[in-house]
């Protein structure tokens, strides 16, 4: 059975698929549409088709197959854990342990013991042995999130566990080897801090040795659809499947939209729409307001064409939103799209031949699908 070009584009979105992110609303009904997205990832919280985003998982498969440090900085909410959990998969430590320690989360006068166990009788209330979690991690990966609210003591005897891999339980009379993987996070500038004075420069070093920065999602828009189609996927199987996908006003919104908490916020607006919607589609009235907080992103708007938001982006991507969106206006006339940006039809041509190859193909050179 053969399927034009909309249909299949059709069957695609029912199925879950991106087919349209990150371009003006109605330009796949002209043949333009984005590269397949490159998710050759296992989980499916990395599905991206963002360069900056790629660039990361690629650089985090290649940090798997070495012992270093990994320094992983990005906002709140922006997966930092995931990318340290798809790490520790895919390297050689895999079988073994994978602990997460927030550092943020537990006091000063505590983290030490957590992260380095203690004797029994090392200070009031130790009334056994414990095993910190450094030593638990032997063999696997140690996770320390939010390094940069560690206080600076506790600074100086991690940097002895970083560069000696060697422990001392509080109360310990003799150091202990573990053979440990170190992945720290921060959603600060650690460079920042050390100028500060607030963080060691020795430590930073020692943890930086790989460093991965993760972007926020407000610079990543082209993201939002698959992320959030498979966060409907996910959350509402957990129930009797009612939803197919999210209208297009609802799509619209989501890129629009700033995303201060990140794709954590990301997936929960999506859950929390689903407790809200009606069956059969998520309209955007369930993602209003997307929370409620700082104003949304304003969307500039051509009659119905919708255009993603300008700020944080590249030149050439607003360029080529630009032509594309014109081109949906012009109802697909090359000849009137040309007109209207001011440019000539060869311009126009050259233009669309170079999204071609880059795997946004233009109208009338779209492919069939196999039957």
């Amino acid at each position: 059975m053969n399927l034009d070009a909309d249909t299949a584009g059709d069957v695609l979105d029912r199925a879950g698929a991106p087919t349209d992110a990150g371009l003006p609303a109605g330009a796949a009904r002209y043949g333009l549409r984005p590269p397949a997205a490159r998710s050759p990832f296992d989980d499916p919280n990395l599905m991206c088709r963002n360069p900056a985003m790629l660039a990361v998982v690629q650089r985090a498969r290649r940090a798997a197959g070495s012992g270093a440090s990994v320094l992983i900085s990005g906002e709140s909410g922006t997966g930092k854990e995931v990318i340290a959990q798809f790490i520790h998969r895919l390297s050689d430590r895999a079988k073994g342990p994978f602990v997460a320690v927030n550092c943020a989360a537990i006091p000063d006068h505590l983290l030490e013991s957590e992260l380095f166990g203690h004797e029994r009788g090392a200070f009031s209330g130790a009334v056994g042995r414990r095993i910190g979690k450094l030593e638990a991690a032997d063999g696997g990966t140690i996770l320390l999130d939010e390094i940069s609210e560690m206080d600076g003591r506790l600074q100086a005897k991690l940097l002895r566990a970083v560069q000696e891999r060697e422990i001392d339980r509080v109360g310990g009379q003799h150091p202990m080897k573990v053979d440990i993987r170190i992945i720290a996070t921060t959603n600060k500038d650690l460079q920042s801090e050390v100028t500060k004075q607030t963080f060691r420069e020795d430590l930073y070093f020692r943890l930086n040795v790989i460093p991965i920065h993760i972007p926020s999602l407000r610079d990543r828009p082209e993201d939002v659809p698959m992320l959030a189609r498979y966060f409907l996927r996910k959350h509402d199987s957990q129930a009797a499947p009612r939803f197919r996908a999210f209208s297009e006003a609802s799509m619209r919104a989501m890129m629009a939209y700033h995303w201060p908490g990140n794709v954590r916020e990301l997936e929960n607006a999506v859950n929390r729409a689903i407790v809200l919607a009606s069956p059969e589609e998520i309209r955007a009235g369930c993602l209003h307001p997307i929370p409620a907080g700082p104003a949304p992103r304003p969307v500039a708007t051509t009659n119905d064409v919708a255009l993603p938001p300008l700020a944080g982006r590249k030149l050439d991507q607003i360029e080529r939103d630009a032509i594309i969106g014109t081109l949906v206006l012009a109802n697909g006339n090359r000849t009137r799209a040309a007109e209207i940006l001011g440019i000539s039809i060869r311009c126009l041509r050259n233009k669309l031949h170079l999204y071609a190859a880059q795997g946004f193909r233009p109208p009338g050179s779209v492919p069939r699908p196999e039957p």
